[in-house]
């Protein structure tokens, strides 16, 4: 059985890493989840031994037996979070315990063993150290770090594996969304949903999002660059969008998100954001809020801003919604005060420029 603190990930270099030239063309637009570094970092787990063998090693091809429990009964959880460069020229994670908490409870939810926290940390840490120079320098720039964990063992039964590999791999990105900040727009599917009451709404893992391309495909086809859901049963509260949770601006400054009952993924940017506004002195609720409302609140006034938010483009302004019924603008269909005030004030912390709430910054190397 892996003690975490008694065993740190071994690093075993990779002989075939780019040169130092290759890599900084590549750093020159790396966009967003196409440019990825030298290594990743690997633990085993199996019953009998628990997690063992953690590594950082050269990021290469998975082998796996075609009847690997992952590629027919998708046990399969991941998450996202980001390294920066502060401007004493460290890196640092951002709330990376909280990722980690959350990653316990999606492999609760998915009937796999959980991760402990410290080990996950560490591996982030390990991966980051190793690959620092792949920090983009670019504005906007950070190492996103995708942990993930698949079901490994080779048989062909429905029930939990008894094999699991957990890995750790590094993209360098630029800004998520191309171009200067604009309000982007979305479409209210009222067809499909993401998830309902008692599923893995709550859980990051790769059902919900596979579940939720076809959405976004319609979206696109009504030209909206994102798709928004409602609740299952009724299809009528607004709950999240196809990768991001959502926040109202109302015209008394106060501000509304839709609760965390189950059926939404709690987001580690929602949860800063309603932290952020709090510490301003802004009302935050957390209520159901219905996509008739929204329209009647965005056609009177009463609503000024929406925006969404998540770990890969942080805070994203929403100008526009476009249903079956039609299409409605928020505030003028431009970033609005509270929402680029709330983003600023984010992405300073995570640059290092401002100091957050304490222990929201963790320095790695």
């Amino acid at each position: 059985m892996l003690n975490v603190l008694a065993s740190p990930f071994r690093h075993q270099p990779n002989s075939r890493a780019v040169s130092d030239v290759e890599r900084a063309e590549r750093l020159i637009d790396p966009g967003f989840g196409r440019v990825f570094t030298d290594h990743m970092a690997v633990v085993r787990w199996s019953e009998g031994q628990g997690w063992h063998d953690p590594s950082i090693t050269a990021r290469e091809p998975l082998t796996m037996d075609p009847s690997a429990a992952v590629l027919h009964y998708a046990q399969e959880i991941f998450e996202g979070l980001k390294a920066y460069r502060l401007p004493d020229g460290k890196l640092a994670l951002f709330r990376a315990d909280a990722n980690a908490r959350r990653f316990r409870e999606s492999a609760r939810r998915l009937a796999m063993p959980e991760l402990p926290e410290e080990l996950f940390i560490e591996s982030c840490r390990a991966l980051a150290t190793v690959d620092r120079e792949w920090m983009p320098t670019v504005e906007g720039g950070s190492l996103y770090l995708r942990p993930f964990m698949i079901a490994s063992e080779a048989f062909l039964g429905v029930k939990p594996s008894a094999e699991y590999l957990y890995m750790v791999i590094a993209s360098s990105v630029g800004a998520y969304w191309r171009g200067p900040a604009r309000a982007v727009s979305i479409w209210a599917s009222r067809e499909y949903a993401r998830a309902a009451a008692g599923g893995t709404g709550a859980a990051k893992c790769g059902g919900n999002y596979a579940a939720s391309l076809v959405a976004q495909a319609e979206a696109i086809r009504q030209g909206c660059d994102q798709v928004v859901f409602l609740d299952a049963a009724e299809r009528r509260w607004v709950e999240e969008l196809g990768g991001m949770n959502i926040f109202f601006v109302f015209d008394d400054g106060s501000i509304q998100t839709p609760p965390l009952t189950g059926t939404i993924l709690p987001g580690i940017t929602r949860d800063s954001l309603i932290t952020l506004a709090r510490g301003m002195g802004l009302t935050v609720r957390e209520e159901l809020y219905a996509i008739d409302q929204w329209r009647a609140d965005a056609e009177s006034g009463r609503l000024t801003e929406t925006f969404a938010c998540g770990t890969a483009a942080v805070v994203t302004p929403i100008g526009t919604v476009a249903e079956a019924q039609g299409r409605f603008t928020i505030g003028g269909g431009v970033p609005g005060p509270v929402t680029t005030r709330l983003r600023d004030a984010l992405v300073a912390i995570q640059r290092g420029t401002a100091v957050g709430p304490d222990g929201w910054m963790q320095p790695i190397a």
